[in-house]
């Protein structure tokens, strides 16, 4: 079986989420975060999560991007319990029990876009039309003979369709400096 990890290319989720993911974690696409938020509300940091993120089910971080990897059923199942317990203490489930079916139902989906070679990674573009959101997953993999780990030996294979906004990252980096300096 194969599973989603979060991968860091380089230091841009550090600067564009509230909080990153830490590299090498479990993740899953974590839509359910914003089913009580307005996304048209939502700013900065927070609006870059809901467009692009990945979250990062041990730390609840965001991650750009995520790497296909081989994985066990321990794999499996730690993943679901490290997100069960997550729903409990964050998301306000009900009990361990009905946090385990929807943490199994979230790793059952995040594994369901891991059916590519181990070492793709997927980028994903999160919207909402029609009252719900939707999300448009992309794939990348590592060109011929290159080494998988650095960001321009990937070749985008796959997409559905177009984003229809474009993220202003100078902007977004700009707003964050701003904010600090204030």
């Amino acid at each position: 079986m194969k599973l989603l990890r979060t991968i860091r290319l380089d230091p841009s989720d550090t600067f564009v989420f509230e909080r990153a993911a830490e590299p090498g974690e479990w993740a899953v696409p974590g839509a359910f975060v914003f089913l009580d938020a307005e996304p048209a509300t939502l700013e900065g940091k927070a609006r870059t999560a809901f467009r692009s993120g990945f979250l990062g089910i041990s730390s609840l971080g965001w991650s750009t991007l995520v790497q296909v990897v081989e994985a066990d059923e321990e794999n499996r199942s730690a993943a679901i319990e490290t997100l069960a317990a997550r729903l409990v203490e964050h998301f306000g489930a009900p009990d361990l029990e009905t946090a385990r079916g929807a943490a199994a139902e979230e790793v059952a989906f995040a594994a369901s876009l891991a059916e590519h070679p181990p070492d793709t990674l997927i980028a994903m573009h999160r919207v909402q039309r029609d009252g719900e959101i939707r999300e448009t997953f992309r794939t990348l993999r590592p060109r011929a003979g290159a080494k998988p780990l650095r960001a321009f030996a990937f070749l985008e294979v796959e997409g559905e369709e177009e984003a229809d906004e474009e993220v202003d990252l100078v902007a977004l980096g700009t707003e964050s400096r701003t904010r600090s300096h204030d």
